[in-house]
């Protein structure tokens, strides 16, 4: 890292693309961490982290996107696919309640014959039962576009409508690369980057919160990468900070078409840290120990300054993830590399309309 970069971070200031990929090609180790931590600190104290026991609960995995990526999906009325009905659900939202999660996501897929009002009856349904206990993280960006696209409604009014219904979070989820190329070879049938973003702008209009994600480790280059991070920091100016966090993780290649290799733990390490020194308007980087288990928690030297302890997550289970629901003993991991580990509620929502 140059001493002039150095100093810009230092004092407070951005980091260009240009400067970006360069750290990430020529800097050492060493100028990685210190421009993550320079930025980090803007926002957290130094040897504390925050984290919370989390579950994704699958409630579908039909999904008409066919993405190469994922080993979850199944086709309409492909063997194996399946719509949970409510009770199901609730039977598996106890579940992880009752291993300490307080906050619970939804995840499924594109199915072609759930609407948006299903939807909106079903989380409030959730949100009758289960509201007093867990914060609830309801669809992911890419799920509300497609139950808009079905149910021939706008995003806004789309928003709108779950926002009435109780639902008070859509996540990032979703987003992988946000870049048109990698998008093209991979998910054709998905959305394009602006199409992402007119969507997460119009939930943020409707007074829900949002976050930010990315997945890496397909075959994306450095360029792609940087599109996503650019595109990415320009959206968080142009809605005033309004998502809270950022989450990294990595590809599991296991049972999927794309197949290949998982990148390393080195890897994730340094892009972690590019991340949180180039994405200096979000005020929380976290790493991911879904993907990375208890590796992930030497993140916290690398910029992030929050995880969860996940319980559930299907989609990545059926890609090779593991789980450990040992949560002292990652707890203990974090502190040896450190950090003293804060139990956090829910972030505060922060709309734009």
């Amino acid at each position: 890292m140059s001493d002039a970069l150095a100093d810009r971070l230092a004092a407070g200031g951005r980091m260009t693309r240009d400067e970006a990929a360069d750290l990430w090609r020529r800097g050492d180790d060493d100028a990685l961490r210190a421009a993550a931590m320079a930025v980090r600190g803007r926002y957290h104290r130094p040897d504390e982290a925050t984290w919370l026991i989390m579950a994704i609960v699958n409630y579908t995995n039909v999904c008409v996107a066919k993405c190469d990526y994922c080993a979850f999906y199944k086709l309409p009325k492909q063997e194996g696919a399946y719509l949970l009905s409510f009770e199901q659900l609730s039977e598996r939202i106890q579940g992880v309640i009752d291993v300490g999660a307080t906050l619970v996501g939804f995840n499924g897929g594109f199915h072609p014959e759930v609407r948006l009002t299903d939807y909106a009856t079903l989380f409030e349904r959730v949100n009758a039962r289960f509201g007093h206990q867990i914060e609830t993280y309801s669809l992911t960006v890419a799920e509300l576009m497609y139950a808009c696209k079905v149910s021939k409604t706008s995003y806004l009014d789309g928003a709108r409508m779950l926002g009435d219904a109780g639902v008070r979070w859509i996540t990032g989820g979703g987003a992988e690369v946000l870049d048109d190329a990698f998008r093209r070879r991979h998910s054709p049938l998905k959305y394009k980057v602006e199409d992402y973003y007119d969507c997460q702008a119009a939930i943020l209009s409707a007074g829900l919160g949002s976050t930010a994600t990315m997945v890496i480790g397909f075959d994306e280059s450095l360029d792609e990468r940087l599109n996503h991070l650019e595109r990415l920091r320009v959206f968080q100016d142009s809605v005033g900070g309004a998502l809270p966090s950022f989450l990294c993780w990595t590809y599991k290649p296991w049972n999927t078409e794309l197949g290949g290799a998982e990148v390393s733990a080195h890897e994730y390490l340094r892009w972690l840290a590019l991340s949180r020194a180039f994405l200096d308007n979000i005020p929380h980087v976290r790493t991911s120990v879904l993907t990375r288990n208890e590796g992930a928690l030497r993140g916290l030297a690398w910029g992030a300054d929050d995880f969860d302890l996940p319980c559930e997550d299907e989609v990545t289970q059926k890609a090779g993830a593991t789980i450990s629901l040992d949560f002292e003993a990652l707890l203990d991991v974090a502190r040896a590399e450190g950090f003293r580990p804060i139990h956090r509620g829910p972030w505060p929502v922060r709309a734009t309309g």
